[in-house]
């Protein structure tokens, strides 16, 4: 008798004799991707050393901006109670150069997806210590900063009054945020926030230098 020949068994619908199913298949490579996109992604955060939400680099970032908008109101101020040109000239130099640093701490911000206010208060990052032997004031509030009495006297204020005022308070707001420049430098090792600060660190120096020669010219003992 002959021997009947074994029947194969019937593929499933889009599978081939070598492997299986197609849409098995698209399933098995989907999840490889996503696998490997994650991965990089991973990689990717841990290479890039994103900020913490409450790190130094954020703190920089969301109190030096208000400390910058500050001096920006300071500027503006003083541009419309003096016609002294080499006054509005540094206030238009500080508008400029503080205005883009603020942008790009901005920048930063959005970048890291991070919030641009700290919901437990400016100066967490910098501490009561200070820097290099600079305290912070009692109340916790930035260093250097104008009081609202002292921007409204210097609203007030007009000619070389509104010139000698702008600089002795502007030299303080620039030891101040020198010492926040500083301060961050010791705490990070973000090659962004370092280029930033230095930046920040000499030429408010170097402003400041300026401020106390010009306060001489103007009779004005130094701060």
């Amino acid at each position: 008798m002959t021997a009947l020949p074994e029947t194969e068994a019937e593929p499933e619908p889009g599978a081939t004799a070598s492997g299986p199913p197609r849409g098995r298949r698209t399933i098995i490579i989907l999840v490889a991707a996503v696998v490997a996109v994650a991965a990089a992604l991973a990689v990717w955060t841990q290479r890039s050393g994103k900020p913490a939400a409450e790190g130094p680099e954020a703190g920089f970032a969301r109190d030096m901006s208000v400390h910058h908008a500050q001096a920006v109101e300071m500027s503006f101020i003083v541009r419309d109670r003096t016609q002294d040109k080499p006054v509005r000239l540094l206030a238009y130099d500080i508008i400029n150069t503080q205005r883009a640093q603020i942008g790009m701490m901005t920048a930063w911000l959005d970048g890291w997806g991070l919030p641009k206010a700290d919901p437990a208060g400016p100066m967490r990052w910098m501490g009561h210590g200070g820097h290099g032997g600079t305290s912070l004031p009692a109340d916790g509030s930035m260093p250097g900063m104008a009081t609202p009495a002292q921007l409204a006297e210097l609203g007030r204020a007009s000619g070389r009054q509104a010139e000698t005022l702008y600089l002795r308070l502007m030299i303080a707001h620039h030891r101040g945020g020198v010492s926040m420049a500083e301060a961050v430098l010791g705490r990070t090792g973000n090659a962004q926030v370092t280029r930033l600060a230095r930046t920040m660190v000499e030429g408010q120096q170097a402003e400041i230098t300026l401020m106390e020669r010009m306060l001489g010219e103007r009779g004005a003992p130094a701060v």
